[in-house]
């Protein structure tokens, strides 16, 4: 929730208010791991589309692609997660995100499933989890033999992203 009470896409703090006790979430896979993000924030799943790089940006910002007419920047969550960044195929996939205002694509190597979960099957991150982990995972989620981490968007971007609602062109 923002300072005027609205909710703010892409973050996870309506899964602890009390307005349901249900929460669907997309899961996806980034290299042997799987994660999971509200569906409230996804506007479309598509396919990889080549992005063009930019200057002198995180080695996480793959670069941009034109989505209907909009600049859309795309994050490399491997290499946002620590990992390494390998070369795009046509099986990987962008989710396409709406974090507050901005609209961010996301370079996942797949959509697993749309799940409807419990708010209390979300497990707090444990302690001894790595400071990178626990800025990006905001709990975890068992589910039939699979450990599913919930990631904040917001965290995912960087700050200057997240102050940026659109480019000012002059």
């Amino acid at each position: 929730m923002n300072s005027s009470g609205q909710a703010v896409f892409g973050t996870t703090d309506h899964i602890n208010s009390g307005s349901s006790s249900k929460l669907e979430v997309v899961a996806f896979h980034v290299g042997d791991e799987e994660f999971c993000i509200d569906i409230m924030a996804v506007r479309e799943i598509r396919g990889w589309t080549q992005a063009t790089t930019l200057p002198h940006v995180p080695s996480y910002v793959r670069g941009v692609i034109n989505l209907r007419g909009t600049v859309l920047p795309v994050i490399d969550l491997a290499v946002r997660f620590g990992g390494n960044s390998s070369k795009a195929s046509a099986r990987d996939v962008i989710i396409v995100t709406q974090v507050g205002t901005q609209l961010v694509g996301l370079l996942v190597d797949g959509v697993s499933d749309i799940l409807t979960i419990s708010k209390s099957s979300i497990q707090p991150t444990p302690n001894v989890a790595s400071e990178l982990a626990e800025t990006f995972v905001k709990g975890l989620i068992a589910l039939d033999g699979r450990m599913i981490s919930v990631i904040d968007l917001q965290d995912v971007l960087p700050n200057t992203m997240r102050e940026q609602s659109a480019p000012d062109l002059v």
